[in-house]
């Protein structure tokens, strides 16, 4: 049996109205489905005697929370910043392991496609679609900005950036200071690109990653669709976890250093 090899951009399935419902967007949807029924279970039994159920996500938040503190430093910046990277980071390793299940990427339905009539399959890896990879990397991004302003002010925090009090004091001091003013000003604006190549960079890192495993499990299926993709399999239950620690672990340096102090920042 010959596979397709997915095209970079997700397959339309259906239109409600004016929205396009790919089928990247149907996994991500199928993970968030389960994000909720398992939240609403153990919303259910929390007020109960804890069971293995309970014990067992407890312990999951436990181990979570350790390896956030090894960054912070600080259990209430880790308890603030938990939700957000524990939320990416258990969303993008459901979502890729849940690509390496059978039929995500054969079972579909024939639609015209270029004036063909193709098969598209109606599941998708989410993160093989790069709006969904861009979208949590503006999620990411846009948190750190936001703590970092509700930690230590929205005027010392736009002054990483944008350093105008820098240069209007060094005006009063005279002489070399104003020439350092105008050079940590201009550093100031490369912090600002900085933050967009940061968007870029976990958006297309990730996409990258998981598209690129697709169509290596594509290839070899076509090749022989027993034993040998296997090994390959595995290969992207690793590859998966390890994408999703990167990620989440990225967005949490980034907003542990956006929480910093102006002074402390810059060391």
């Amino acid at each position: 049996m010959i596979f397709a090899i997915p095209p970079l951009a997700a397959e339309t399935i259906f239109r409600i109205g004016p929205i396009l419902v790919t089928n990247a967007y149907i996994n991500s949807t199928i993970v968030l489905a389960l994000f909720i029924a398992l939240g609403l279970v153990l919303r259910k039994r929390s007020g109960e005697i804890p069971d293995k159920i309970q014990n067992f996500a407890e312990s999951i938040f436990e181990v979570c929370l350790g390896y956030v503190d090894q960054v912070t430093k600080d259990r209430r910046k880790s308890i603030k910043f938990l939700p957000i990277v524990g939320s990416l980071f258990f969303f993008i390793l459901i979502s890729n392991w849940i690509g390496i299940f059978p039929g995500i990427g054969s079972i579909g339905r024939y639609l015209p496609i270029h004036g063909e009539i193709e098969l598209v399959p109606l599941f998708r890896p989410a993160n093989t679609d790069l709006n969904m990879t861009l979208a949590m990397a503006i999620l990411g991004i846009g948190a750190t900005h936001i703590f970092g302003i509700l930690a230590i002010g929205f005027w010392k925090y736009a002054n990483k950036f944008v350093k105008l009090g820098d240069i209007w004091r060094s005006f009063r001091k005279g002489g070399m200071s104003i020439f350092v003013a105008f050079v940590e000003f201009g550093v100031g604006l490369i912090e600002i690109f900085s933050e967009v190549a940061k968007v870029v960079s976990l958006s297309l890192r990730l996409f990258g990653n998981v598209f690129a495993g697709e169509v290596l499990l594509t290839v070899m299926a076509s090749l022989i669709a027993f034993i040998i993709p296997l090994p390959f399999i595995f290969l992207e239950i690793l590859v998966g976890f390890i994408q999703a620690l990167v990620f989440s672990m990225l967005v949490l340096v980034f907003l542990s250093i956006a929480t910093m102090e102006v002074q402390t920042a810059r060391h």
